[in-house]
């Protein structure tokens, strides 16, 4: 293979068209061999992570899945959901090589040829449910993100195996599959804390009615501490499943303006709660600021699962919580609004709640 040829896109405009308009990524930039961090990704001051707001003695908890029914475990997710709204668990019963083989395909899929990876962008995707893109929102961010993704809706199998990218379906479907049990048996724990006593058709479907797969690439960037992988932000899902690999780099909220590092443990799942989840507990569980920062040395990857109600479901604190006296602190909304609301702002911590407060 010839070796790749940097263009010279020095101009501001030349840059956003390399990277957004013509869908190169941010990867492409990074394999240019830059030595200075183009203007568009300087992220003002106080969206930068220092060394002086990280907490290095906090950690998130750490929950061992291997007796999945004992009452202890179901404790510790409900504990850990309502202090934190972070957690990690191992001994998951996620088997260790499909989680392996999902990271190949990650790597797999990032390695393809942009003019392959292009065929999946918002102009040529085949479907609204398969979306190579960068950054978060370009169009209304005035930093951009140093982050390269490929999102994917579960709609069915069948359109899974017919849409999505042949280079990393096989291995993130099964991934999917091998993670059900795990977000089954998280809510269900979940639930019980709240006296949501069963899960019957309408919760499932307001807990965990839709579904969407990220991978994420992360390639090594000139300048990393002046710029974010992702700023810093809460999910809109019920929860979101991460599997990140051995880089490093997630940051949690931790108490006033500090942060706290989520470091990578071999075979684990980093679980953490999201917006709907949190208006639906009516805030016992809380969805927490997290961000990514950059790395100058190593490329990075991770796969969130963000599990979601339906877009056309109606969400709001459930009646069990309510059943006590307690005041409802969010209105009904739907979803579809809140996750539009959403994106259609750059990344701005938890302030997408204040759209469903009352």
């Amino acid at each position: 293979m010839d070796p790749i040829v940097a263009t010279p896109i020095s101009e501001s405009s030349n840059i956003t068209d390399f990277v957004v308009t013509n869908r190169n990524g941010v990867k492409g930039l990074s394999e240019m061999g830059l030595k200075t961090l183009p203007k568009q990704y300087i992220q003002p001051v106080e969206e930068r992570i220092t060394v002086s707001n990280i907490l290095p003695q906090e950690s998130i908890p750490i929950i061992d899945m291997s007796n999945w029914d004992e009452q202890k475990v179901s404790e510790s997710i409900c504990d850990a959901a309502e202090k934190w709204g972070f957690f990690q668990i191992i001994n998951h019963g996620v088997p260790i090589e499909v989680l392996e083989n999902v990271q190949d395909a990650t790597h797999r899929f990032f390695n393809l040829p942009a003019e392959e990876k292009r065929k999946f962008s918002k102009e040529n995707s085949p479907s609204n449910s398969v979306r190579f893109g960068t950054s978060f929102s370009p169009e209304a961010e005035k930093a951009l993100e140093w982050k390269d993704y490929l999102s994917m809706f579960y709609v069915s199998e069948d359109e899974a195996s017919a849409l999505w990218p042949s280079a990393c379906k096989d291995q993130v479907l099964e991934y999917m599959r091998r993670s059900e049990p795990v977000i089954q048996r998280l809510l269900e724990a979940l639930m019980k804390r709240i006296n949501v006593k069963e899960i019957n058709e309408t919760k499932e479907s307001l807990l965990m009615g839709s579904k969407r797969i990220n991978l994420n690439y992360y390639p090594i960037c000139p300048n990393p501490e002046l710029t974010v992988g992702i700023g810093r932000h809460s999910d809109v899902s019920t929860l979101t499943i991460l599997l990140q690999d051995d880089t490093g780099g997630l940051y949690v909220r931790g108490n006033n303006d500090s942060w706290v590092h989520v470091p990578p443990i071999s075979g684990s799942l980093v679980i953490n709660v999201g917006d709907a989840l949190q208006i639906m507990s009516n805030g016992r569980y809380k969805s927490i600021e997290h961000r990514v920062v950059a790395n100058g040395s190593k490329n990075r990857i991770s796969v969130p699962i963000f599990v979601n109600p339906r877009p056309e479901d109606m969400i709001g604190p459930f009646p069990e919580v309510l059943a006590g006296g307690e005041k409802a602190l969010y209105k009904q909304v739907l979803y579809s609004n809140y996750v539009r609301h959403f994106y259609k702002k750059p990344h701005d911590g938890k302030k997408t709640i204040e759209f469903a407060k009352i």
